[in-house]
């Protein structure tokens, strides 16, 4: 992975964390144990801190980062989908930040809470624990279901998963020129979209 000591700042990483060869961290970036790094994340600590707490992923092509002296906090079990900004925002345990959702500075999204993908949530904004956001800019649209959370806390456990199989079997190789003769397909997961859990009642 390309990590970047920046005015005497080097990135930790947890022995159990794995972060993509091909995502990028700066200067003064933490990342704790059984948390999930995907290709093309970018983790720019040189302004202020960027915390990754226990167990939380960052999916591919997010950016973090915050102004000077603020930091980014992904407590234990955030969850970041595919192409999130977050600048300067706290994310509480076990929150959720949907696909391409912009998170602004001196944002707190509670514990448990979801942001809607592509919402825009403005500067200062606070997200009520366990409460779904979306929108641009992103307004609080009702109280999260019990079935809501354990789908999320699933998904993240999937997360925590791969990162020890990353961690054990991921590895850089040639492509094979057509599949091996009778290659398998992948299993399929007890964690399924969030939309036919809704469409299934």
């Amino acid at each position: 992975m390309p990590a970047y000591s920046f005015e005497g700042f080097t990135p930790v990483v947890d022995a159990r964390a794995f972060v993509h060869p091909l995502a990028v961290l700066i200067g003064d970036v933490h990342v704790g144990p059984d948390c999930y790094v995907a290709p093309g994340a970018s983790l720019r600590g040189d302004f202020g801190r960027i915390l990754l707490g226990a167990g939380s992923n960052v999916q591919d092509n997010c950016v973090l980062h915050s102004f000077p002296g603020q930091d980014v906090l992904l407590e234990e079990g955030s969850h970041v989908g595919h192409g999130a900004v977050l600048h300067g925002c706290s994310v509480r345990r076990g929150a959720l930040i949907g696909i391409h959702a912009v998170v602004m500075d001196a944002v707190v999204v509670g514990e448990q809470a979801f942001v809607g993908a592509s919402s825009f949530v403005r500067a200062g904004f606070v997200v009520p624990p366990r409460t779904l956001v979306t929108g641009v800019p992103a307004r609080i649209v009702r109280e999260l279901k019990p079935e809501e959370l354990a789908w999320k806390a699933s998904g993240t456990r999937e997360y925590q998963e791969l990162a020890a199989r990353s961690l054990a079997t991921l590895r850089e190789v040639a492509s094979l020129g057509a599949p091996e003769p009778g290659r398998p397909v992948r299993p399929a997961s007890a964690t399924v979209p969030l939309h036919t859990i809704e469409r299934g009642k």
